[in-house]
This record gives C-alpha cells, structure tokens and sequence, in this order.
C-alpha cells in the first residue's frame, strides 16, 4: 500500500467528520466542548466512528481488516485526533488492547477477535495497578490453573474502557515468582463471566480527556478457558514489549491531531488580533516565536510518518525507532502547543472563546499521550539499554539502505506489516542515524549548499555522540543523568536523519507549498542544530520563512503538513 491510499482512505474519513461537524451532528465542537465540561463520554461521536468502520483499522489485512501497514492506522487516528483528541483515544484503544492477540495469538484466537472487532466489539488493554506504575512486572493480578482454564484475581487500574469494552487483554501473573517468565497475557471476554466475577471500577476525574471511561476493572474468581490465554506460557512480557514497539509508534499519531488542530487556530487568531495599533502577526517576535513551532510540528511529524512505514521495512529495528519516536513526537508536539498557547495569551486557556474552547481542550488532552504506553522517560530508558548495541551498529558503518530508501519514499508501495518479524533488541542499530554519513554526501553533491552544510554538522555531531554512547557504563544505582542527555540528543539526531531521509527519497508537485524551496526541511534541520545547541547555516533564518508562509496561506486543518503536494502521495 502506499501513502496515496492511506491518505485516500483519511480524506473520505475527514469528509464524513466535516459533515459531522454541523449543528447537532455527532462532531459538533458545541456538543463535545458541552460534553467535555460534564465528564461525559462522547458516545454519539464514537458510534459514528464505529458504524464507519474504522475498527477495520485495527485489524491486520491477513485476517479480514484494513490493517495493512502502520501508516494506514496512523492516517486514520490523525484525522479523528484532529476534530477532537478525547474520541480518538476512547475509540483507538481497541488498536492498543487486540496488538498482543495479533502479535502472539494463534489463528482461532486472531480470526474470532477480528470478527468481534469488526462488528464493533471494544477490547482495553489491562497493564497497570494501583501503586506498581510503570514496574508491569511487579503487578499482582493473578491468573492460576484450575480445571480446564485459569482463574483470574486481582484488579487493574487505570484502563481506557474498562467498564466500556466487552474484551479485556490482561496481563497476568501465571507464576507465583513472577519475573520476565512469569507473566502472560489472557484474553477476557467479559459478557461470558457470570455474575460478580468481574466488577467494574468507578470512572477517574482527568484534567484532559474528561469525558473518557479512565477507570479500572475487579476480578473475583474469573474463570476462563484454556484459549484465553495468548501465545505460550510466561511469554507475557516479550509479547508486551514487542506489542509496545507497535502501539508506541501508532500513538504519536494523536500527537500529530492535535498540532494539525492547533497551529490554525493560532495562525487565525494571530492574523485577525490588533494590538497596539498593528496585527499580532506582523510583530517580529511573535513571527519568530510561530515559525520556531511550526518547525517543531514539521519535524515530529517528519519522525512519525518515517516511523510508521519503517515498521514494514524495518521491522527488527522497531525497538528502537519506537523508543525514540514515543519519546520525540508527543515531547515536541507539546512544546510548540506551550509555544502557540503562549501566543494566544489568556484566550489559549479559556473554556468559551476561540472555537468552544477547542484550543484549551485539545492542550489538556494532549498530555496524556507522552505518558500512555511507556511514558517518555520510559521510553528514554529503554534506549538508553540499546546504546551498547547502538555504538556498536555505528561503528559498523552500516546500515539497511533498501529498507530504509522504501521507507522513506512515500509513494512506494510496501510489503504488508509481518509482526512475526518483530524483536526484542535491534541488532543492527539504526539505519535512519546510520544513514547519516551517506545523506550528508549527497546533500553535498546535490545541494542546496545551506542543507549540505546542515548534513554535514548533523553527521559530525551523530559522530560525537556515538562515541559517548560507547563510553557510557551503567552503574549500580541505575541510568545516569546525563544518560538520559545522551538519549535526547538521539532523538534530535535522529529526527534530522529522518527529515533529510524524507526530503531526498520523495519528489514534490508543482507548487507544493511547505516544499518550496526545500523549505520544511530548511525548518527542520535548522530546528535540530539550534536544539542540540549548534551553528545554524548562514543565510535567512527559515522559521521566518515558515512564518511568512503560514499568513500568506488560508490555512485549514490537516494542511500543514510535509505530506501536502508529494507525487505519488
């Protein structure tokens, strides 16, 4: 499937949202703003979304859904997360909850949920406990042997849909020992328990997504089949981890919502503001301070959309571009929305103004997704164990260039997601970072001289890097400090590597707004360097250009993007 498809398929889904958008219909930002300030569950919206099918989404094309790559997935949550975050996440949690069946389940267990899945079944995902956070492994739950199945006791906390969705995916302790064997997941269909089996916890009040089922589930005695559990005994934790490489990356998806809803409202607001006898938008300072977010939008999203399709072809590399990505987008997204809604003044944080309040719901929204599935400084850690193999691949000098070439050409079509290729390490590194050296070559045969020069610094500084990576040593007491530096300056790294990927594999249309003149990746680079604390290439200063560009456009939702204008896209 390439790009062009999946952006087919979120057109036709963003024209039935804008029809939905109308008075009373089940979009309307009046009706969601009212439904928000009461903590109530968008039920109107998500129905609709189910009787659209998009739960065929959540499921892989071999058995039966649309799930053919992670880009189609993506492009679909985006554009939910774009009319308004608190729907996205209640509806996409089904994608989160069915990922361990998919990735570990036999056939008979994949086939029946697809099927439920596609009828409008809902399943959450059962992972955390009261007082254990992000430590899954010392979770309590239980699930023992009896005759002829298992016997779940215990409680899960804090679960999207938990009282909503008919399926639960529980991760389980099997073995009274626990440990990295001693865990499994089992799938509980919850209309099959009898009475008092299964006890559903109140709903949380949330700063953001108010109106979402954020609650938790009780089981007393749950019996179920031998078939409900997925994959081999005591393989719940390498199931876990490969799921997350999946749903990590998917999830930053929500974040790129949130900034195609954000910058234009800001962008509006800016453009029609007076103050002090001109426009908001002509004073220098505020033009600086809107291209320095937009560049950081661009750039989140020149990570996730190479880390999305990379998941196809490169997949054993995925625990690592996953880490980096979870950590990156919703971090960076969340920074330029602070930047916008400093912008905006007191109306960013008002209820009733600017669109029913929509750009202070989607801000409160937002931060959760930097904290669900692997919060950012899990994440960060879980790339600060791979930097030994990291130092390691770049000192090889190699990378999966064909891999990486389809990846990052985003009119090529790709192989279907093989979640059996899915591992716990990556051997082979990074073939975005170490690809690095190569780009910048290019980049200085190819020009333009300023992005040449950009490469260049960039391929010096991953040089630097890796060298403290191999350095590095662990101590007793756990990762340091300036490990975690260490893991941030990957990510910007890698995030230059990303866009210079994205800009040489892919040709723009005529008239391609954001690629004229190469300018979203003149924005990106120059994001990185200034962020990693480094000499920007001489010349005009490219958030300016960013900027001039944003008020000479009637810019809509969904617009902003380096997808506009692709051949082939």
């Amino acid at each position: 499937m390439t790009t062009s498809a999946t952006r087919a398929d979120a057109a036709a889904l963003d024209a039935l949202l804008t029809r939905a958008c109308g008075p009373g219909g089940a979009f309307d930002p009046a009706e969601l703003a009212r439904l928000d300030e009461a903590e109530e569950f968008p039920r109107a919206a998500h129905r609709l979304l189910t009787e659209a099918g998009l739960g065929a989404h959540y499921v892989p094309a071999r058995h039966g859904g649309l799930l053919h790559g992670l880009d189609g997935a993506m492009a679909a949550l985006r554009t939910v997360a774009r009319r308004d975050l608190t729907v996205a996440i209640a509806h996409g949690k089904t994608f989160l909850g069915a990922m361990p069946v998919w990735v570990a389940g036999d056939e008979q267990q994949a086939e029946a949920l697809s099927r439920d899945i596609r009828a409008g079944a809902e399943v959450c995902w059962a992972l955390t406990e009261r007082g254990t956070g992000s430590d899954l492994l010392a979770g309590r739950l239980n699930a023992r042997p009896v005759a002829g199945g298992l016997e779940l006791d215990g409680e899960k906390w804090l679960i999207n849909n938990a009282t909503r969705a008919r399926f639960a995916c529980v991760l389980a302790r099997t073995a009274p020992e626990g440990g990295p064997r001693g865990f499994g997941f089992v799938l509980v269909d919850k209309n099959t328990l009898p009475e008092g089996a299964c006890r559903p916890l109140p709903k949380e009040a949330t700063h953001g997504i108010r109106g979402a089922d954020i609650s938790g589930i009780t089981f007393h005695g749950a019996r179920v089949p031998d078939t409900a559990l997925v994959g081999p005994a005591g393989s719940g934790f390498e199931v876990l981890l490969k799921s997350l490489q999946v749903t990590r990356t998917c999830a930053t998806s929500l974040s790129l919502g949130a900034a195609d809803r954000a910058l234009p409202i800001a962008v509006r607001f800016l453009a029609d503001r007076r103050l002090y006898g001109q426009r908001l938008a002509d004073l220098p300072r505020i033009r600086r301070a809107l291209g320095e977010a937009a560049s950081g939008i661009l750039l989140a999203e020149a990570v996730a959309v190479l880390a999305g399709r990379s998941a196809q072809t490169l997949t054993r590399e995925l625990a690592v571009t996953s880490a980096v990505t979870k950590a990156f987008v919703p971090t960076t997204v969340q920074r330029s929305v602070d930047a916008l809604a400093e912008l905006l003044g007191v109306r960013g944080f008002l209820t009733g103004v600017l669109e029913h309040g929509a750009f202070a719901k989607l801000d409160r929204d937002h931060r959760i997704v930097a904290v669900f599935d692997g919060s950012t400084a899990v994440n960060r850690h879980a790339l600060i164990t791979a930097f030994p193999l990291l130092a390691r691949a770049h000192a090889r000098g190699t990378h999966d260039g064909p891999g990486l070439r389809t990846a990052a050409s985003l009119g090529a079509a790709q192989p279907p997601l093989d979640l059996g290729r899915l591992t716990l390490t990556s051997g082979g590194g990074s073939s975005v970072v170490q690809s690095l050296e190569e780009a910048a070559s290019l980049a200085a045969r190819r020009g333009p001289g300023d992005i040449a020069a950009a490469a260049r610094a960039l391929a010096q500084e991953s040089a630097r890097l890796h060298e403290e990576i191999a350095a590095y040593r662990e101590s007793a007491k756990g990762a340091s400090a300036a490990a975690f530096e260490l893991a941030k300056r990957y990510e910007l790294v890698f995030a230059g590597a990303a866009s210079l990927a994205l800009w040489q594999h892919n040709e723009p249309a005529p008239g391609a707004r954001w690629w004229r003149d190469a300018l979203w990746v003149r924005a990106c680079l120059a994001t990185v360097l200034r962020r990693l604390g480094l000499e920007t290439p001489a010349g005009p200063d490219a958030r300016d250009l960013l900027c001039e560009a944003l008020f000479s456009a009637d810019l809509a939702e969904g617009e902003f993007s380096l997808l506009s204008g692709l051949e082939g896209s």
